[in-house]
């Protein structure tokens, strides 16, 4: 479980990818609170440490995360978005995350809005439903509000705190996004839906 507050923002070392899937070396300063099997959302994607030292951790990514999420496209070099799994006694600032993956979206638009920027980015379409204005959405692990909504896009307002400690600040027109909806909307789906269309 995470919050979608990013804690800090790695660097991949090493990303050795096969037939098997990937494995990778991310420096952070997070590594000396990072156990064996822990759990660490990177981009939003719930990995396992597999081995952690001072200066980092490494973990492994399936043939199914690497499918289902922007995690494929990640390159040596490359930055990522790191949060430590909460602890029951931390503030829950952001909102309820689970670092599942959802889908992939893209930036379509980026814009200055006075010391904000905005983000307009388009969702797959069986996504939109779990998407509300002034609602929560987890957007390459950063937890956001929905702050203007199309018909297959979101718009999101980034305040400088964010787009100087996470990497949503370098995104451009084309960037491609770990998607996480709100996992209350989907609960509720699912316990109404035996009854919709019942009086």
């Amino acid at each position: 479980m995470f919050t979608g507050l990013i804690q800090d923002v790695g660097t991949i070392e090493t990303l050795e990818s096969g037939a098997d899937g990937a494995r990778l070396r991310i420096a952070t300063s997070l590594g000396p609170e990072i156990g064996l099997g822990d759990s660490v959302a990177v981009n939003g994607v719930c990995l396992t440490a597999t081995a952690a030292d001072a200066g980092g951790f490494e973990t492994e990514a399936m043939n199914q995360t690497l499918t289902v999420t922007a995690l494929g496209g990640v390159e040596a070099g490359g930055e990522v978005n790191l949060e430590l799994a909460m602890q029951a006694s931390d503030r829950l600032g952001g909102h309820i995350v689970q670092g599942h993956v959802d889908g992939v979206g893209e930036v379509l638009g980026v814009s200055e809005d006075g010391f904000a920027r905005r983000l307009r980015v388009g969702l797959p379409a069986e996504l939109m439903r779990y998407v509300v204005d002034k609602g929560s959405i987890t957007l390459n692990g950063v937890s956001l509000t929905v702050a203007e909504l199309g018909e297959s896009w979101a718009e999101l307002s980034l305040i400088p705190e964010t787009l100087e400690r996470t990497t949503m600040g370098k995104l451009e027109v084309g960037s491609h996004l770990n998607v996480e909806c709100d996992i209350v909307a989907k609960y509720v789906e699912r316990l109404v839906a035996p009854f919709a269309g019942k009086e």
